[in-house]
């Protein structure tokens, strides 16, 4: 029989794998989660760690995976996945107001997503359109963390649905 402590420890990697999962496969399956032009709907999962602290590692590593499942080159999926994770332990300890938990992966996102996309992907990148660059890819965050994430959690706390993912 395990104990308490085991099995929180188990729980917690449990609901890292799940979100970690859903953030990879969403990724993937969403024709817009690529490119100069992106609206990464997986992203919306980013505000989790508001309610769950596996959800750290789990967009993480579910971002992580979907760079290299994907193809991204390495310094795409590792600088992208420790944006990530750079936002979500921001999002943890920083999120009152709540809507606050929505600005840290906008704006991390813009401009480190938004230089990886500039340099990697863009044709003939130039300094100069760096900037729009930051700007689309911002702007396709914000849609995924303000209009899909932040209704998510406000759901997620009001009905308290994924019971299953709470302590106990």
């Amino acid at each position: 029989r395990m104990n308490m402590k085991k099995s929180l420890n188990v729980r917690e990697l449990t609901r890292a794998a799940l979100i970690a999962a859903i953030y990879c496969v969403v990724t993937i399956l969403w024709p817009f989660s690529f490119g100069s032009i992106q609206v990464r709907i997986s992203e919306a999962l980013t505000l989790l760690p508001v309610l769950f602290p596996a959800a750290i590692p789990g967009v993480s590593v579910g971002c992580m995976l979907a760079g290299i499942l994907t193809g991204a080159p390495w310094f795409d999926w590792l600088f992208g996945s420790l944006t990530t994770l750079t936002a979500a332990l921001l999002t943890r300890k920083y999120h009152k107001p709540l809507w606050l938990a929505a600005v840290w992966p906008t704006l991390l996102n813009a401009v480190i997503t938004g230089a990886i996309v500039h340099f990697a992907y863009v044709d003939n990148p130039t300094l100069s359109l760096l900037p729009l660059t930051m700007l689309s890819v911002g702007a396709g965050e914000a849609i995924a963390c303000f209009g899909l994430g932040f209704p998510l959690l406000l759901l997620l706390r009001k009905t308290g649905l994924f019971g299953f993912m709470k302590k106990g």
